[in-house]
């Protein structure tokens, strides 16, 4: 399946300029064209008052705003323009306990470094092709983290909380490193 990506906005957020020339490398070879870049979340939180974005992809590690307050607060922020914007979070910082703290947080999609095209292109087209409902409560406000079989990209399950003692993504102390199809099902969880 092919996606026209021309006209979808993206803002991308990344201290590191290296890996933003990286992933605007991905993301223009996909046929995006409009794509503004920040290198902190503080001047993220301001473009996003000017620019339009359909999507926001994010690093973690940044100052003084890094990701996931970032996350917290285009989700949360009486400010925030756009509180619905979906969000990748990119990071190489996957750890159950990270994974699952961005997922609380609001993130729509999770994409573990080393990134590579294929993952970039098929979190593009979740958010596109599957968009998932939208929560807003006292609690959390983000996307919805339950999907259907059929709302899964080829290949992938579901996992449910009754799945997970089955499976044995982590031993339990959050400090392991999770595969990039680990952390989808966290974020699916």
């Amino acid at each position: 399946m092919s996606v026209n990506l021309a006209r979808v906005n993206v803002l991308l957020v990344d201290d590191n300029r290296s890996m933003r020339a990286l992933v605007k490398q991905i993301l223009h070879a996909f046929g995006v064209k409009n794509i503004h870049e920040c290198s902190s979340g503080l001047e993220a939180m301001e473009e996003l008052k000017l620019f339009p974005a359909d999507v926001v992809i994010a690093d973690w590690v940044m100052e003084p705003l890094d990701g996931l307050h970032l996350v917290r607060e285009i989700r949360t922020s009486p400010d925030s323009p756009n509180s619905y914007v979906p969000i990748i979070m990119l990071t190489g910082h996957t750890e159950l306990r990270r994974v699952e703290e961005a997922r609380d947080a609001g993130v729509t999609e999770f994409l573990a470094k080393p990134i590579t095209a294929q993952a970039v292109y098929q979190r593009l087209i979740q958010i596109i092709d599957r968009p998932r409902p939208f929560l807003k409560t006292e609690k959390f406000t983000g996307p919805d983290r339950r999907r259907t079989e059929q709302d899964l990209p080829q290949g992938m399950r579901s996992r449910r909380k009754a799945d997970a003692k089955n499976e044995n993504a982590s031993d339990g102390d959050g400090d392991n490193r999770l595969s990039q199809e680990d952390v989808d099902k966290i974020i699916d969880d």
